[in-house]
């Protein structure tokens, strides 16, 4: 058992080894207001849902010793939602890691690309019962430029996300 969980997490690492952060990832200049306009994701679970996504807001505050909180604020059908994560900083700048409290496991954060005033392309990866990614397009407001979804479009199909598949998804109502 203990040798499985060793071989599926060298694995995992092996897989997003290839992945960069955005280079000299600035957690300063990160900071602040973010839309998440853009979402997709492998879950089987996610594909019902992938057309009632509305664009979300979070506030991303850097902290002295290097981590990173994050409060997000989601309309749901019961009402607005807020989540608190804390992203702790790993030894590559642009990589965080995080405990999630619903699947009681921690998972990987990684800006991949952003210009820091319009957008952000954030990938998150955990593996569960299987191996999940999620490809996230943030903005600086609620809309994009059109080669900025090209951009996550590529890299979303690049990370086996692909256009025809059932479980991708964007929620830029001007993307479709």
């Amino acid at each position: 058992m203990t040798m499985t969980v060793a071989m599926v997490m060298l694995c995992t690492m092996m897989v997003h080894a290839n992945v960069k952060p955005q280079k000299d990832f600035n957690p300063q200049k990160f900071a602040g207001k973010w839309y998440r306009v853009g979402l997709a994701y492998d879950s089987p679970s996610f594909v019902p849902y992938r057309s009632q996504i509305k664009a979300s807001v979070g506030i991303v505050t850097p902290l002295p010793n290097g981590n990173v909180n994050l409060t997000m604020w989601e309309a749901t059908p019961f009402g607005c939602q807020s989540q608190k994560y804390q992203y702790e900083r790993t030894s590559v700048p642009g990589q965080f890691t995080y405990f999630s409290t619903r699947h009681n496991m921690v998972k990987d954060i990684t800006v991949v690309e952003t210009n820091y005033t319009d957008y952000a392309v954030v990938l998150k990866h955990k593996v569960f019962n299987r191996e999940y990614t999620q490809v996230a397009l943030y903005g600086r407001a609620l809309s994009v430029r059109p080669e900025v979804i090209q951009k996550f479009k590529a890299f979303a199909l690049s990370r086996g996300l692909p256009r025809e598949s059932n479980s991708y998804a964007c929620c830029c109502p001007y993307s479709r």
